[in-house]
């Protein structure tokens, strides 16, 4: 991928010299592998685990702090991850504006084991992260490592796929659609209310991909293999995969993000049309 030197985002905050909560730090790669059955690219974790609850006042409290130039510049992924960042907003800034609509970029928060947000406290576990309730993308870098090597999907366009994923999901914040479905989760049972999961998830893997074709087409970011590494790491995460590898089987009621086949094809879907109403899964009869 094409991005040294690239814009930067000003929408960073990094938290990772923040101390962590007690009881929530720790884990490791494998906790991650297991938790991430249930999180995995999660647009919010209070609604999956039906734990919304903030922690109590004083615990867990983080002040944010924007990455400095300097310290970007001496960390390749933090600046690969603020130029990715820069690159998102950029194309959803045209496409809104092309909808006569303001794109109000969402934050980015790096921590390290635990952070603190309007959808409650949450650790490394929980994998990446969109919380609606405050407008903010949440990432351990930590987390590429496991995406390289526990779910065997490697590559810096792996990774930009992951941050767009999360950027969908402000993109549905900001149509309303994240609101709507939450509240027709409320009035289903649990299997409906997975369904409805997979929709929005699959919808989120769409819009990464309308995000990368208009990057591509109009910033030639991609280079060759780039576009395979973004189909591999959305196989990767589909929960039939996830589920067979953590159980040895497969439970298909239990869904709440889409098969490993559905991810990268609703991911290809968005990349090779850049058409946003081609992301539209909740009108889709078959997913």
């Amino acid at each position: 991928m094409r991005w040294a030197g690239g814009r930067r985002s000003d929408n960073i905050e990094d938290r990772r010299g923040i101390g962590v909560p007690l009881g929530v730090a720790g884990g490791g790669l494998g906790t991650v592998v297991v938790l991430l059955l249930a999180l995995f690219f999660g647009f919010d974790p209070g609604v999956i685990l039906d734990t919304q609850t903030p922690a109590p006042p004083g615990v867990g409290t983080e002040a944010p702090t924007s990455a400095s130039p300097a310290s970007s510049a001496s960390d390749p992924q933090t600046e690969f991850v603020s130029v990715v960042l820069a690159d998102t907003e950029d194309t959803w800034t045209e496409l809104f504006r092309r909808m006569n609509r303001e794109y109000i970029p969402p934050k980015l928060v790096l921590f390290r084991n635990a952070a603190q947000s309007a959808c409650g406290l949450a650790g490394s576990a929980v994998g990446p992260f969109y919380c609606p309730g405050d407008h903010k993308l949440y990432l351990d870098l930590d987390f590429f490592r496991a995406l390289s090597e526990r779910f065997r999907a490697p590559g810096d366009f792996a990774q930009a796929y992951v941050i767009a994923h999360e950027v969908g999901h402000h993109v549905q914040a900001l149509l309303g659609i994240t609101d709507k479905v939450a509240a027709a989760r409320q009035r289903t049972a649990r299997s409906e209310g997975n369904a409805l999961s997979v929709r929005v998830e699959l919808q989120a893997d769409c819009l990464a991909g309308v995000w990368a074709h208009h990057a591509d087409a109009t910033r030639q970011v991609l280079e060759e293999g780039d576009l395979e590494e973004g189909l591999r790491a959305a196989a990767a995460v589909g929960d039939d995969r996830l589920q067979r590898q953590a159980q040895g089987r497969v439970a298909p009621d239990s869904f709440t993000h889409g098969t490993s086949e559905q991810r990268s094809r609703w991911f290809k879907r968005g990349f090779e049309t850049g058409e946003m109403r081609r992301c539209d899964t909740f009108a889709a009869s078959a997913l």
